[in-house]
């Protein structure tokens, strides 16, 4: 039996750390292109470029909001026509999403830098490809994961704090799919089971949530990157993205696809979505009610929706609840690596019980 995993090449975290910017990305090569998300922009265009100064020639780009075919085809020129040896995406995950696919496509090598920590995509070797209308197109997945990730907590605490907490969803369903797919043998996004460590990363990673994730909102609201900010940080990016890839994904992100097909959900974020499939994965896996309650009053405490109302939706019609999970219980969909078989009718069922 084949097993395995898959990790971003370095991985550097701190308050500041954006001022040796110039010096990491310099050791590959002597220009980049830089992907910088339009909402953040103005605010750290001037803050990237005197990073960069006296280390080597940048091109800054300001991405147009879609990881689309058109964006990443335009980045990818770009860093062809500069010679640039590293395409560096600076921001949420489509631009980060954008600079992997760029990097990809222009053989440059990959440098991504989040400013929240909403999901556990800037580790992964994964790029969600949408349409220009900003509807999903496809899943790009790409030979490597990022060279170097490098998040500036101070940088990141000046975000939302429902950024983080959507980032804290996201992180709670590692271990519970990651335990699924073990138990049931499912392969990894490697395509072969996983090591051991990836499970016990797995296992950090909620452990993490539960123990910090309060204090850490309650530093973000402050924006101060303390203690436990910077661990849940560690989680919601780094924990989590090696959980995810290397020991696999299950009922709650095949649930989150299916609540995507709903039009009232899709001004929530990513992680929030998740955190419903949580709690309906864990229905489905039949889990003690005091382990439920001990999630579910959880994902209160750190500002995650419980209900499918807090999602925005309040009508959740026996119509509603069965395009949900046909698209979960779809063949061939990540619903499958669950340890026991799912069908349509049990998510509906599930589902009735978070109205």
């Amino acid at each position: 039996m084949i097993i395995g995993a898959r990790f971003p090449g370095r991985y550097l975290q701190g308050p500041g750390i954006v001022a040796r910017l110039g010096t990491e990305l310099a050791g590959f090569g002597d220009r980049a292109v830089i992907v910088l998300d339009r909402g953040v922009y103005d605010l750290l265009a001037d803050t990237l470029r005197a990073a960069c100064d006296g280390h080597l020639a940048i091109e800054l780009i300001r991405h147009g909001g879609e990881c689309s075919k058109e964006e990443i085809a335009s980045v990818a020129a770009a860093a062809r026509g500069a010679g640039a040896g590293v395409v560096l995406g600076v921001g949420g995950g489509k631009a980060l999403d954008t600079a992997k696919a760029a990097a990809h496509e222009a053989g440059a090598a990959c440098v991504v830098m989040p400013t929240i920590a909403a999901s556990d995509a800037p580790c992964s070797a994964l790029a969600v490809v949408y349409k220009p209308d900003g509807s999903v197109d496809h899943d790009y997945f790409l030979p490597r994961n990022p060279d170097l990730v490098i998040v500036d907590t101070e940088i990141v605490a000046r975000a939302p704090a429902r950024f983080l907490a959507a980032g804290i969803g996201d992180a709670l369903a590692t271990y519970y799919e990651a335990e699924a797919c073990r138990r049931s043998g499912a392969l990894n996004c490697l395509g072969v089971r996983g090591v051991p460590l990836a499970y016990e990363i797995a296992r950090l990673c909620r452990d993490t949530v539960f123990e910090f994730g309060v204090a850490a909102l309650a530093e973000c609201d402050a924006q101060v990157p303390g203690p436990a900010f910077e661990r849940i940080i560690e989680a919601n990016i780094l924990l989590s993205g090696l959980g995810f890839e290397s020991g696999g994904v299950a009922g709650a992100h095949a649930i989150h696809h299916g609540l995507s097909e709903l039009e009232e959900v899709h001004h929530h974020l990513h992680g929030e979505k998740v955190a419903i499939g949580v709690l309906a994965e864990l229905k489905l896996q039949g889990v003690p009610e005091a382990e439920y309650r001990r999630v579910r009053d959880f994902c209160a405490a750190v500002r995650l929706p419980t209900r499918l109302r807090d999602i925005g939706i309040v009508d959740a019609t026996e119509a509603k609840l069965r395009i949900v999970a046909e698209r979960a219980c779809r063949p061939g969909e990540i619903m499958h690596n669950e340890a026991m078989p799912v069908t349509a009718e049990m998510v509906v069922r599930v589902l009735r019980e978070l109205v």
